[in-house]
């Protein structure tokens, strides 16, 4: 992404497809039949039943393709949502709150989430993700990557939780076998032809085997049901109805706000920070552009509408949205069919889905690993900077061990923190005597919270003239640090019986130290010919 050289790097695992309804339809298809396990799965974390997750899974990637910023982006229940509020549905349960209150919490907590969203959708405030530093997003690639790569190793094992076993050898070796059919499909399929997507030819030929090894007594690779069986002995299928309309069974009080409160709002955060990461990811590689503000407000929509209609909720998806690109799914068609073809599957279609492999999805999965790492990052680690280089493995270490929105965070402030260093040691100044004899300091660079120590050790107002001025043709000062510092200096000098006097001060500047009448009182001159150094004064 560095260069033309490292995009080719980057992407040419990439099947580059021309948009058309015939790809969107297809990507997805195959998007709906990965979205299953990871609904599943997700539904376990926040301790819900299956069928939230589905809903929810069905909800966010209709109305975020129909309304949201981003099309070809897919969006549907995630873990980062479902970690939020897993410890809300842990407490309630702890209280001894029965099962369907405790959901109706859970509901609550969403509409409340997606009110936020849409708020900071309205405001306008997604244009912020561009404050998002180039080394910050090559190291939320790399640990999504390998998030990604690590939750699919959950698919290796029975059971759940502390009860989880690893496969047996010879299950284990069949599962291994299909992963790198349904890879091999992936990757050598579109050299032969881009007629259809790849990975739902290597996801549907992978099941035919299946189907083959079962008929000739050979029942060792284990399918959706199984895992969702696995999770939940109890399910015997995935098949559900319509969602339909109802209140969150919630007592509307300040005691309930306080309680789901925290949650909602930490849910919303997580959300459009990963939202408008994967937005990003995904204009990078299309080389299109989304739209932040009406992403934001697309996702707090489909969130609102899945508080009253059972779904718990999500964001964008990274890896079902690197599946849709890769199947050559570009506009809002491919999230709305992926949607419909999910609910087609809880309604009619469960028994199909049901045999599908979960090697197959693995791999294609695996494949969006592949596909998602940023592999030139190993190239230029050695050429950036070093901060640049230390941020992006601090990003993607800590995507990894915690979670994104604290990854982005904290590689947003370590990069501030690295640019404010940088130009706080760079502020310098050219000396010279006006014609009256007063002494001028170019100043060169900002003057702000970083440089304002380099910019006091500048002056020596013992060996000064009487009159000194500061020319900030080639400088500006930006905060209150700034002001800080000028003050310091003002009265450093006048413990001397001398006079500081500013020169050049931009449009900007000036309105800056108006406002701060009341803090410093300082010489504005227009040029090195003053006469009375009162009458320039602010006031």
């Amino acid at each position: 992404m560095t260069s033309k050289a490292a995009k080719s790097t980057k992407f040419q695992l990439k099947i580059q497809r021309p948009r058309s309804v015939k790809n969107d339809i297809l990507s997805g298809l195959t998007v709906a039949l990965a979205l299953v396990p990871e609904a599943v799965a997700f539904s376990f974390v926040a301790k819900v039943d299956p069928v939230v997750g589905l809903y929810a899974a069905f909800m966010m990637g209709l109305i975020t393709a129909i309304f949201g910023g981003r099309p070809g982006m897919i969006s549907g229940a995630t873990g980062a949502v479902a970690v939020i509020f897993a410890p809300l549905m842990i407490g309630l349960y702890g209280d001894g709150v029965d099962t369907q209150t405790a959901t109706g919490y859970l509901f609550a907590a969403v509409i409340m989430m997606g009110i936020f969203q849409m708020v900071f959708g309205v405001l306008r405030l997604g244009k912020f993700i561009r404050l998002v530093p180039h080394p910050v997003m090559l190291g939320f690639v790399n640990g999504l990557a390998i998030i990604i790569f690590k939750s699919q190793f959950e698919m290796f094992y029975v059971g759940h939780g502390e009860h989880a076993q690893l496969l047996g050898h010879v299950p284990l070796l069949i599962m291994c076998a299909m992963i790198a059919m349904t890879m091999a499909i992936s990757f050598f399929l579109p050299k032969l032809t881009k007629a259809v997507p790849a990975t739902l030819v290597a996801i549907v030929t992978v099941t035919v085997l299946s189907l083959l090894l079962k008929k000739f007594g050979i029942h060792e690779s284990r399918n959706v049901l199984d895992f969702v069986q696995s999770m939940d002995p109890t399910k015997e299928t995935i098949a559900a109805g319509l969602p339909t309309f109802g209140y969150p069974q919630v007592a509307f009080n300040w005691a309930n706000i306080r309680l789901i409160l925290p949650y909602s709002a930490l849910a919303a955060a997580v959300g459009l920070i990963e939202s408008l990461m994967t937005l990003t990811l995904v204009d990078e590689i299309t080389e299109t552009r989304g739209r932040g503000n009406l992403e934001c407000i697309g996702q707090g929509l489909a969130n609102v509408i899945n508080g009253f209609f059972g779904g718990m909720g999500g964001c964008a998806m990274i890896g079902q949205s690197m599946i849709n690109i890769r199947g050559g799914g570009r506009g809002r068609l491919s999230g709305i069919s992926a949607a419909l073809f999910l609910l087609a599957m809880l309604l009619f279609a469960a028994p199909l889905v049901e045999i599908v492999p979960l090697a197959a999805l693995v791999g294609v999965m695996f494949m969006v690993v592949i596909g998602t790492f940023e592999w030139s990052s190993f190239r230029v680690l050695g050429s950036v900077p070093k901060m640049d280089a230390f941020i992006i493995i601090l990003v993607s270490v800590i995507t990894v061990m915690h979670d994104l929105a604290i990854a982005v965070l904290v590689g947003i402030i370590v990069s501030a923190m690295a640019f404010a260093w940088e130009h706080g040691k760079k502020i310098h100044a050219k000396v010279s005597t006006a014609p009256n004899g007063a002494k001028i300091y170019h100043l060169e660079s900002a003057l702000f919270f970083g440089s304002a120590q380099s910019f006091k050790d500048l002056f020596d107002p013992t060996n000064d003239p009487q009159d000194v001025v500061i020319d900030f043709e080639d400088a500006r000062v930006y905060d209150h640090s700034g002001i800080e510092a000028i003050n310091n200096i003002t009265e450093r000098y006048a413990e001397q019986g001398k006079l500081l006097h500013l020169l050049n001060l931009s449009p900007e500047c000036k309105d800056l130290l108006h406002k701060a009448d009341n803090i410093v009182e300082l010489s504005v001159i227009e040029d090195l010919n003053w006469q009375h150094v009162a009458d320039d004064r602010l006031a």
